[in-house]
């Protein structure tokens, strides 16, 4: 029976394997497949490749399952094989290492160092899914690798200790061997890894041996736990239409000593890396005995941690983030989701405007939205109500943000503000021109394009001010971008639609639709965006204001049947033929979108409810609803 891992590198320096995806390159497999997929395709090649390791001294292997979550398998189409491959994984590595190797669970980073939009409670979701199938199969410890952000691999790891107490071992990618990606120095971030429930932590790839040399070295003293590494083979070179790795077995098996003296207990091999590099390591290691471990003299450090990261992730302030709420871009991907938006007042009194905040709350809108003086008039300020509504009725607020009215200076400013009040979905609109509004002597700025604000907005998030300073704490807004559907050229509008999105929108607006046939042609427009699309759908409130949208409003159109049927309606009956034309709206919006984006008319909040509870009752009858954008 062999020891436990923990037993086990107490004892002395474990050798691991090398390379999965890089070796199965050099055996001819090219680059674009899904490695992971092999598991089911080729079975025995993986396994094959497990052997060698072990025929070359690993005594411990990773499972062929470093990609193999939902967000890397959905770019095959393999998303719903995540269990199956992950399984199949183990099983493979559990059959070549018999009795004479531990197997680790392999899994990777999401976000790979990349500028995603992919949410914390996503990343969550899917590492849980990979975890609970690499788990169920059977396991002696779990590899977290390859991440460049601390704070992703803090999610992770978390995930893992909500599942499991066997041992885990987290691996960090740095390329000054000094800091992590989002800014947490070595040092630091084994700390909060440590206090997370780490077992041994450590790096690998994008640096060879020397770099990760040099990293040990400055970590030396400050950290309270065993160390493992899996360096590169040098730095990758292409030549005559081929990845090659210059480091050799050799200078392998002589840097591993050299690691093992600074701490290192596992040492292994990352890309490039084959059985030979694996084979000079073991050969190195053969009668090497390390000093026994203390970490009496450490001085750990107290690292200051990021407000994401101390209340969402190490459940700092009695917060988990099992129980904050999950973002509007989160839920419209699983169910219907309705925002409604009620217009702030034009006076001081905010009476109406709370019993409306509260009348919709109880209908169950996920979300109240606030216009920035909307058709330039003025109206209070859309944060400070924000906050109220947020503070007096649980609702989360969603406000809109425009380019009209503040200069960079002052959206920066704004933003900053909002985010400290935890108001993080935000609408970018550009803002109708002051010349149309109340006060028309008014400037309007337009420092911005609503583009440019999204970009901006999408940056505080990077924890990188408008200036392009880096700030101390990163922000983590949920931006939307509108969409006017009410043209002559649809396709036209969706390719602007499209830039918005590549500047980093996360959801989309819409103006009111009031034509079912244009609902049908904005899906098959927009069916491969990759973001969700709330439908806005607006009561008629009387037969004049069909008419002045019609005829005065920007952007919106009413077909003939509809003015027809509102024609000379006033008062209550107006108002209900209002709401059963909206709900017909949403019948056919329910059938090709999940969002649903109601306006309120005059501050008449009741026809709103009333829409908020239709949506509801409608969602009960779907059984197998459409997830548009997900």
């Amino acid at each position: 029976m062999k020891p436990d891992l923990r037993s086990r590198w107490t004892e002395g320096v474990i050798v691991g394997d090398g390379a999965m995806g890089t070796y199965l390159y050099q055996l001819g497999f090219p680059v674009g497949i899904s490695y992971e997929e092999l598991n089911l395709l080729s079975p025995h090649i993986i396994e094959d490749v497990h052997r060698q390791y072990v025929t070359a001294g690993a005594e411990m292997l990773e499972t062929n399952t470093f990609s193999a979550n939902h967000e890397k398998l959905a770019k095959y189409g393999l998303e719903h094989k995540v269990e199956e491959i992950n399984r199949a994984g183990v099983r493979i590595a559990r059959q070549a290492a018999g009795d004479q190797a531990y197997v680790v669970g392999s899994v990777g980073a999401i976000r790979e160092g990349k500028r995603s939009n992919t949410p914390l409670l996503q990343l969550r979701k899917y590492f849980r899914q990979q975890l609970n199938a690499i788990l169920e199969e059977g396991v002696d410890g779990i590899l977290l690798e390859t991440f460049f952000e601390l704070e992703e691999l803090a999610v992770a790891l978390k995930q893992v200790r909500k599942l499991t107490d066997i041992p885990v071992i987290c691996q960090l990618t740095v390329e000054d061997a000094v800091r992590t990606l989002d800014g947490y120095s070595l040092p630091d971030a084994f700390a909060i890894l440590t206090e997370a429930g780490a077992d041994m932590v450590g790096l690998n790839c994008r640096v060879g041996p020397n770099g990760t040399m040099r990293a040990l070295e400055y970590v030396r003293g400050k950290v309270s736990l065993p160390l493992s590494v899996y360096p590169d083979a040098g730095v990758a070179s292409y030549v005559d239409g081929e990845y090659r790795y210059k480091a050799k077995p050799s200078y392998f098996g002589q840097s591993s000593v050299r690691l093992a003296e600074l701490g290192a207990r596992v040492i292994g091999g990352c890309c490039g890396t084959t059985p030979k590099h694996i084979a000079a390591i073991a050969r190195a290691l053969a009668d090497y005995v390390p000093a026994p471990l203390d970490f009496s003299n450490v001085r750990v450090p107290s690292p200051q941690v990021s407000i994401t990261m101390e209340k969402d992730i190490l459940g700092g302030w009695g917060s988990d983030r099992e129980d904050v709420p999950p973002t509007l871009v989160e839920l419209v991907q699983e169910r219907p989701t309705v925002i409604v938006e009620l217009d702030p007042p034009r006076d001081l009194d905010i009476t109406g405007f709370m019993a409306g905040a509260e009348a919709l709350k109880k209908a169950g809108a996920d979300a109240v939205t606030m216009a920035d003086n909307s058709l330039a008039v003025t109206r209070m300020s859309n944060m400070a109500l924000a906050h109220l509504v947020q503070r007096e009725t649980g609702l989360r607020p969603l406000v809109h943000v425009t380019c009209r009215d503040r200069n960079m200076i002052g959206n920066q400013s704004h933003m900053m503000g909002l985010n400290a009040l935890g108001v993080d979905h935000i609408l970018a609109v550009t803002g109708d021109p002051s010349k149309f509004g109340d006060l028309p002597g008014a400037s309007s700025v337009y420092d911005m394009t609503s583009f440019d604000m999204i970009r901006m907005i999408k940056q505080l998030n990077e924890g990188i001010a408008f200036s392009g300073k880096v700030l101390k704490h990163r922000a983590r807004f949920v931006v939307g971008a509108a969409f006017n559907p009410n043209v002559k050229h649809l396709d036209k509008a969706v390719q602007r639609l499209e830039k918005k999105i590549a500047a980093g929108a996360d959801y989309i607006m819409t103006q009111p639709v009031y034509d079912e046939q244009l609902i049908r042609d904005m899906y098959e427009a927009t069916k491969h965006l990759s973001v969700p699309i709330f439908i806005g759908i607006m009561p008629l409130a009387s037969g004049r204001n069909a008419e002045y949208l019609h005829n005065e409003v920007p952007g919106i159109q009413l077909p003939d049947h509809i003015r027809g049927r509102m024609a000379g309606l006033e008062g209550p009956d107006a108002r209900q033929t209002g709401v059963a034309i909206a709900r017909e709206l949403v019948d056919v919006a329910l059938e090709y979108f999940n969002g649903i984006y109601i306006m309120t008319p005059f501050m008449l909040y009741d026809m709103s409810a009333q829409l908020t509870e239709y949506v509801w009752a409608k969602a009960k009858q779907r059984p197998n609803p459409l997830f548009h954008g997900k």
